[in-house]
């Protein structure tokens, strides 16, 4: 081969390898492009300043699906939940306030964290080892989510955290002993996951220096209409369990565990939560509606779907998972119209729903429940998912 065939073929070589690094760097910008795509976004943003002077932040976490999920560092609550609904539009699906002040004030607990013992304690008294706990009367004659100076009052400190295709918010707290009346120094985590499956993951921890009792959980109300101006009652509701547990007037439980089998109670078949709501039922007149704790058939914990609610007009699917024991379903019954929507009206009865896994109320008082104590050294952990999709 002469110098000219030489050097036509050399250059040659060196195009093809150029192009090669050219397709392969295009393959990796595209690759970023698309990973850049399919993280989940947290951005941080002021909510304002409470009437003590404390600063309060705000974290959106957002998906490519179209769900966001807003977080304020007051109360860990939830302000807004959009999902996307059949047509693709996402909405807001959770009700809320529009200011800092009105969450400040006297409130259903929206949206909020509830600790250190969701639901509640009869006569706000428990005994461990020994030694008789009195703490505040919040719901004579009992107490209830943890007194009126709960976890939904108290200002978190917060962490961001990215790992792949999901965002987390990290909300950090320090109960101190003998806060509300509960033993021990309670440190508390709760983290907040978004995921590109449109799921929001709550993973609770805890670690205490004294002996105590902890039931942590999330009271956010739904309506998946996100139309605040129509109730619940037409959102068909499934809960895989076979029993409740039984309240007397009070709404502490009595001890003992019920069949669901022909009462209003049985979820264990779709069925829509206005169909027996209004029947005659000593129970129901108790909670005035669904107030009551569900006993969990959870093979898989973590994996088994224990509740799921369809709203057919949007086609909006929340399936939920746990590893808890119980469930509280509440179809939002002492919501009144005294307290105001985001658009000027008011939240009318029965225009949200909650979904609070937990363990049983009264459960440090009841020796037939799963323990609630927490001892030194012991740490708590349970993870409660909610995933939002559609049905056409």
């Amino acid at each position: 081969m002469n110098v000219l065939k030489r050097c036509i073929f050399g250059i040659g070589l060196l195009s093809v390898a150029l192009v090669s690094v050219q397709c392969k760097n295009d393959k990796k910008m595209d690759s970023t492009v698309s990973d850049q795509k399919a993280a989940v976004t947290i951005e941080k943003s002021s909510y304002g300043t409470t009437a003590k002077g404390e600063k309060i932040d705000s974290y959106k976490l957002k998906n490519q699906n179209g769900m966001e999920v807003d977080i304020i560092t007051f109360g860990g609550i939830i302000t807004d939940l959009k999902v996307p609904n059949k047509e693709g539009v996402s909405e807001n699906v959770v009700t809320g306030f529009n200011s800092l002040a009105e969450y400040e004030k006297e409130n259903p607990f929206f949206g909020a964290l509830i600790g250190r013992f969701g639901n509640r304690i009869a006569k706000g008294k428990f005994t461990l080892d020994g030694k008789e706990y009195q703490l505040a009367i919040n719901n004579a004659p009992n107490a209830l989510h943890g007194g009126p100076k709960g976890f939904f009052k108290v200002v978190w400190k917060a962490e961001e955290i990215k790992s792949g295709e999901t965002a987390s918010l990290k909300l950090s707290y320090l109960s101190k002993d003998m806060e509300e009346g509960y033993p021990g120094n309670l440190k508390v985590f709760v983290t907040y996951t978004l995921t590109n499956n449109n799921e929001l993951e709550v993973l609770y921890e805890a670690e205490t220096d004294k002996t105590t009792v902890v039931n942590l959980t999330q009271h956010t109300y739904f309506n998946l209409s996100a139309d605040f101006s129509k109730t619940i009652l037409d959102h068909e509701l499934t809960l895989n369990a076979d029993k409740i547990v039984p309240v007397d007037a009070t709404l502490i439980p009595t001890g003992k565990l019920e069949d669901v089998a022909n009462t209003p109670f049985d979820f264990r078949k779709p069925k829509l939560i206005g169909k027996d709501i209004e029947v005659k039922n000593e129970q129901l007149e108790r909670g005035k509606g669904y107030d009551h704790c569900w006993v969990l058939n959870n093979p898989e914990k973590g994996k088994t779907i224990i509740a799921k609610v369809y709203h057919a007009p949007s086609g909006r699917v929340l399936e939920m998972t746990t590893d808890e024991p119980g469930i509280q379903f509440y179809s939002g019954n002492f919501l009144d119209g005294t307290l105001p929507t985001r658009d000027g009206k008011t939240y009318a009865h029965r225009t949200g729903l909650c979904l609070e896994t937990e363990h049983y109320p009264d459960s440090p008082n009841q020796k037939n429940f799963p323990t609630t104590v927490l001892n030194p050294g012991e740490k708590y952990k349970t993870k409660t998912t909610f995933k939002f999709s559609v049905k056409k």
